[in-house]
C-alpha cells in the first residue's frame, strides 16, 4: 500500500515551499524518520523525513519544484523492496544466424545517343600568345593600412559554454533579499561606532574556561558576554527593544534575542528566548544548538520567528568594521568585528590590547542619535567591566 509524503505545515504565514534537492532515488528503501529531501522556505532550510519505513516508490515533484503545503511530492511503498531495473524489451529467442545474400547491383542506365545530347561542350582553349606578345599585369596601388582600433572589435554576442551558469535562488535567498530591501526603504537607518576592549573578557575565558567546559559541557565563548551585555543596554535604553506598529511604538518587557548565523544556504537569525533568565551556560548550550542544526538544515520555523533585538558577529570571518542591517520590525542590532591587537593610551601611556569594533545600527524613526551612542557606550562598559552585568550596575 502506498503512503504519501506530503509537506508539512512550516509557519502561520507560509503556503508554499520549494524542494531544494532529494537524497533518496526512486525504488530506494528508506528507514522511518530518515531525511529523504532538504525543503526551502521563506525562513528556513530543513530536512523532510520519512513517516514510515518502505521503499520510495515514485516521486511526484523534483528538485527546484515551488509546492503548497499539504501537497503530495512522493510516494512511498510499505515494507517494499528496491525495484529490479526495467528491462529494456522482451528477450529476444536465440536463432540461427541467417545468411544474408548480397545486395544486387543496380543495371546502369543506357547512355544517350551523342545526336539528342543537348548540352553544349565548350570552346577549345585558345592558345597562349607568345611570351613576347604577353601584356604585362597591371600595378595596383598599394592600398593603405588600417590600424583595427579596439571600439571596432567583434564581441561575442553570446558566452560559450561553461561561462555562465544559471542557478534559481531559493526561497530563503529571495526572502532575505526582500527583506533587506524593505528595511533600507522603510526605515530611517543609521549607524554608530565604538571600540572595546577585550582584556578583561579574554582574561576571564582563560581563568575560568577549563572549568566551565567541565561542569556545562560547553565552552565559554564570546556571545554570552555579548547578549548579557546587550540585554543590560537594552534595559536602560527600550526604544532599542521596541516596535513602530502603524502610528504606535510596543515596548517589550521581555528581551528575545536573535543570533545571525550562516550557512551556505543564507543567512538565518534564531531566537533565543526570554534571554534575560538564561545563564551564561544555557546561552552558550543554545547558540551552538542553534548554529549545529543551522548547518544541518534542521532549525524549525518558530524558532526564527519574533525577536525583539538582533547579534550578528562577522568577526568569525575576520570583518573589521561593517555596518549591519536591521531585521524589522526591530529597530536595532549589534555588530561585533574581529578583535585586533592595536596600540591605545591607557592612563598616559601607548600599551598593545586586544581591541574590538562595535557597530550598532538603528531606526531614527523611533531612536535618536544620542540614545545609540549612549547604548553602544554602555555595552562597551559592560564588556570593559564584566562584574558590572553581574552586580547590576
Amino acid at each position: 500500500m502506498a503512503t504519501e509524503l506530503k509537506i508539512p505545515a512550516v509557519g502561520e504565514s507560509i503556503t508554499e515551499v520549494q524542494i531544494g534537492e532529494w537524497l533518496k532515488s526512486e525504488g530506494d528503501e528508506i528507514k522511518p524518520d530518515e531525511p529523504l529531501a532538504v525543503i526551502d522556505s521563506e525562513k528556513t532550510t530543513f530536512e523532510l523525513p520519512a513517516p514510515e519505513g518502505g521503499r520510495l516508490a515514485k516521486i511526484l515533484h523534483q528538485a527546484g519544484d515551488t509546492v503548497k503545503i499539504g501537497e503530495a511530492i512522493a510516494e512511498i511503498e510499505s515494507g517494499g523492496k528496491k525495484a529490479e531495473p526495467k528491462a529494456a524489451g522482451p528477450k529476444a529467442k536465440a536463432q540461427a544466424p541467417v545468411e544474408e545474400k548480397p545486395a544486387e547491383k543496380p543495371k546502369p542506365k543506357a547512355e544517350p545517343a551523342m545526336e539528342k545530347r543537348t548540352e553544349v561542350e565548350p570552346p577549345p582553349p585558345r592558345p597562349e600568345p607568345p611570351e613576347s606578345h604577353k601584356a604585362e599585369p597591371t600595378r595596383e596601388e598599394p592600398k593603405p593600412i588600417i590600424k583595427e582600433s579596439r571600439e571596432t572589435k567583434p564581441v561575442p554576442s553570446t558566452p560559450t559554454d561553461g561561462e555562465e551558469e544559471v542557478v534559481p535562488m531559493t526561497m530563503l535567498r529571495r526572502t532575505v533579499a526582500r527583506r533587506l530591501v524593505e528595511a533600507q526603504q522603510t526605515m530611517a537607518m543609521l549607524t554608530t561606532f565604538n571600540e572595546v576592549d577585550m582584556s578583561s573578557v579574554q582574561a576571564l575565558r582563560k581563568e575560568h574556561g577549563e572549568k566551565f567546559e567541565k561542569r556545562h559541557g560547553v565552552r565559554l565563548g564570546l556571545m554570552s558576554f555579548f547578549v548579557k551585555a546587550a540585554i543590560d543596554a537594552l534595559k536602560q535604553f527600550p526604544k532599542l527593544n521596541a516596535e513602530i506598529r502603524d502610528t504606535d511604538v510596543v515596548y517589550r518587557n521581555y528581551f528575545d534575542i536573535g543570533v545571525a548565523i550562516a550557512t551556505e544556504r543564507g543567512l538565518v537569525v534564531p531566537v533565543l528566548r526570554r534571554a534575560e533568565r538564561l545563564s551564561f551556560a544555557e546561552l552558550e548550550n543554545g547558540i551552538g544548538d542553534f548554529a549545529q542544526r543551522a548547518r544541518d538544515g534542521k532549525l524549525k520555523p518558530d524558532e526564527l520567528e519574533g525577536g525583539t533585538f538582533t547579534i550578528t558577529n562577522g568577526g568569525v570571518f575576520g570583518s573589521l568594521l561593517s555596518t549591519p542591517i536591521i531585521n524589522p520590525p526591530q529597530t536595532g542590532i549589534l555588530g561585533m568585528h574581529a578583535i585586533q591587537e592595536r596600540p591605545v593610551a591607557v592612563a598616559g601611556q601607548v600599551v598593545v590590547r586586544p581591541m574590538m569594533y562595535l557597530a550598532l545600527s538603528y531606526d531614527h524613526r523611533l531612536v535618536d542619535g544620542r540614545e545609540a551612542v549612549l547604548f553602544l557606550r554602555r555595552i562597551k562598559e559592560a564588556i570593559e567591566t564584566p562584574a558590572r552585568m553581574l552586580i547590576e550596575i
